[in-house]
């Protein structure tokens, strides 16, 4: 009886603040998607760029992994005096939180190729450029894919502090719903937030 009408409590939250939530999970969606896009750009390069440079490797991501050890509300109040409260902030902080799966995994898929395999390319007349491309990569895309699930379900769940900074997202009904003792509200903000981690974790 009591989930009974706490389930319908629940529904009842989700049909009267159906327009938050939907423009809740569009923010949380653009914060996100840009974060993780962002940290591809940096982190692929990057991971390609150690593997060559394996000397300063542990330096490269030791630096990451400290950022990602920087509690996160922690992150953000660094970041604004700089660049202000809104978006900006909270992407550049998502993004940071990003780095560190994907550098690392694609470092480890990349350095991991079999050497034999390597020799072999280079044995058929490949350039640097087509080992890369054509042995490396997709050889260790198994292992990006894996930084890549990692950071996105991380930057979804990280993503509803960024209501903190005025970015908005699904964190903005969880913290309404915190401030005003509201467990529906709460839900209404967390659910939608967890099935969206699942959903860019299936794709």
């Amino acid at each position: 009886m009591i989930l009974g009408n706490a389930f319908m409590m629940f529904l009842h939250t989700v049909q009267s603040r159906y327009d938050e939530i939907v423009i809740g999970m569009i923010e949380h969606l653009l914060l996100s998607f840009t974060s993780i896009f962002i940290a591809l750009l940096i982190s692929l390069p990057l991971g390609i760029i150690v593997s060559r440079k394996r000397k300063i490797a542990d330096f490269v991501i030791g630096i990451t992994a400290v950022f990602q050890t920087i509690p996160s509300l922690a992150l953000f109040g660094f970041l604004i005096p700089i660049f202000g409260t809104g978006n900006v902030t909270a992407i550049i902080a998502l993004t940071i939180y990003a780095l560190l799966p994907i550098l690392r995994n694609t470092y480890a898929g990349i350095v991991g190729v079999d050497e034999a395999v390597i020799e072999a390319g280079k044995g058929m007349g490949m350039t640097n450029q087509q080992i890369l491309t054509k042995i490396e990569l997709p050889l260790s895309l198994p292992f990006i894919m894996a930084g890549v699930r990692t950071a996105t379900v991380l930057t979804v769940g990280v993503a509803t502090l960024a209501t903190f900074v005025g970015a908005g997202g699904l964190g903005e009904l969880i913290y309404r719903g915190l401030a005003s003792w509201n467990n529906q509200l709460v839900l209404a903000g967390a659910i939608p937030a967890a099935l969206l981690a699942i959903f860019f974790d299936l794709i």
